[in-house]
């Protein structure tokens, strides 16, 4: 196997939470022009219509199935749509998420809560749903944040904090999974990539606060983000497990 194969996804299933827009939709085409079968969860099953169509575009089968991660019924619900559609599972892309910038003394318990819930929580419960079924080899990306390792001005102690537990959840899944399990597990930090979620930023902060944090001076592009999830999807990043991959054009060396 030549070093470009290990990349390859050929005959392998994937499975990609929040794929109805932004990087859901990157990770998805990415897993399909790299060979894979790709299962599509989100709430928004209209918008999921269009990454289908993408999907099936590069010569892929996908499956779109309605999923509230928040719920751990709704997990199952969409693993046992994939095993059933695809007979196996190989790969779980934790995508789903929510971004919020509220001062911490007017953040209330229930957004807080709401923000974990999606960040953090929904993540454990597809990766239990999940790992139950993958076999050895199979790999789960969890999707945290730079904002799990550093901050960048705006308020968000819910966000910083739903991601930087993702990257404590990524570790002790493996250290569970990785030995006994064969499954490895590793987390990806996007720093600023266009988006819905940084289509909310104002301009002036994007240009004040962002680009001088950024040693590359840009945001990142999309084939960017999407050419590391292939890394550590695939047999590339074999022995490599509980780490997390920041890709954030250099925000944590300034």
């Amino acid at each position: 196997m030549g070093f470009l194969d290990t990349f390859r996804l050929d005959g392998r299933v994937a499975v990609v939470t929040g794929a109805s827009s932004g990087l859901g939709v990157t990770f998805a085409r990415a897993l399909a022009e790299a060979g894979a079968d790709v299962v599509l969860g989100a709430r928004r099953e209209d918008r999921l219509a269009e990454t289908v169509r993408q999907v099936e575009g590069l010569g892929r089968r996908a499956l779109a199935v309605r999923t509230d991660v928040t719920s751990p019924e709704d997990c199952q619900r969409l693993v046992a749509a994939a095993m059933e559609e695809f007979g196996r599972l190989d790969v779980l892309v934790n995508n789903a998420g929510v971004g919020t910038a509220v001062p911490a003394l007017k953040e209330t318990p229930e957004q807080f809560r709401s923000v974990v819930d999606l960040n953090l929580n929904a993540c454990y419960w597809m990766a239990q749903a999940a790992g139950r079924v993958m076999q050895p080899g199979s790999s789960i990306v969890n999707i945290s944040s730079v904002l799990g390792l550093t901050t960048m001005g705006l308020p968000q102690a819910a966000y910083a904090a739903s991601k930087a537990g993702l990257i404590g959840l990524t570790r002790d899944l493996a250290q569970q999974w990785t030995p006994r399990r064969g499954i490895r597990v590793n987390a990806l930090a996007p720093g600023y990539f266009e988006s819905e979620m940084t289509d909310q930023l104002e301009s002036e902060y994007v240009e004040r606060t962002v680009i001088p944090r950024t040693l590359m001076g840009r945001l990142g592009r999309h084939e960017e983000i999407g050419a590391a999830l292939l890394f550590l999807a695939s047999d590339a990043s074999g022995y490599v497990t509980g780490t997390t991959l920041p890709v954030e054009g250099g925000v944590l060396t300034t």
